[in-house]
């Protein structure tokens, strides 16, 4: 299963339109969705405004692969779980954030393995198309804790 997940606090029907899309091109494959208040309703996958906690974690465990905004929460709990995860940043130039720091942290979050970074619709569907080539990273807040200070310090540093 492939989860799309924008976050809690704003809608991004645009990544949502564009995964809706695909979906429907590709019927075989299961897309579930976390919305939150957006006002394109999907067709062609199953949605969600909201998740509680526990039904996030339900989720996220069954799926094979995350698409997410440049959330850090889901970019490191992705990592953890070995799970790979296509990241599509909102844009400010679209309205869909106050300022382009999600373009900022995919440029600093394209190196890691397990992350694939996707700034244009082409480049996420060039993902998609290549699901079963997708593989998880690794990280864990203990052997990895240099890694864990450089994404904390860019975010205090950028917040």
């Amino acid at each position: 299963m492939i989860f799309l997940t924008v976050g809690t606090q704003l809608p991004f029907d645009r990544f949502v339109k564009i995964v809706d899309a695909w979906a429907y091109n590709h019927p075989e494959e299961e897309v579930f969705a976390q919305i939150a208040e957006g006002s394109y309703i999907p067709k062609h996958m199953e949605y969600i405004d909201y998740l509680t906690e526990q039904q996030y974690s339900e989720v996220f465990n069954k799926s094979e692969v995350i698409l997410a905004h440049a959330a850090m929460g889901s970019v490191i709990s992705s990592l953890m779980a070995s799970k790979p995860i296509v990241i599509y940043p909102r844009k400010a130039s679209l309205g869909e954030h106050r300022n382009e720091h999600q373009l900022a942290t995919c440029n600093k979050l394209s190196h890691l393995d397990g992350c694939y970074i996707a700034s244009e619709p082409e480049q996420l569907y060039s993902h998609l198309g290549d699901l079963r080539s997708l593989h998880g990273g690794s990280i864990s807040p203990y052997a990895n804790q240099d890694l864990l200070e450089t994404i904390e310090n860019f975010i205090v540093r950028n917040a």
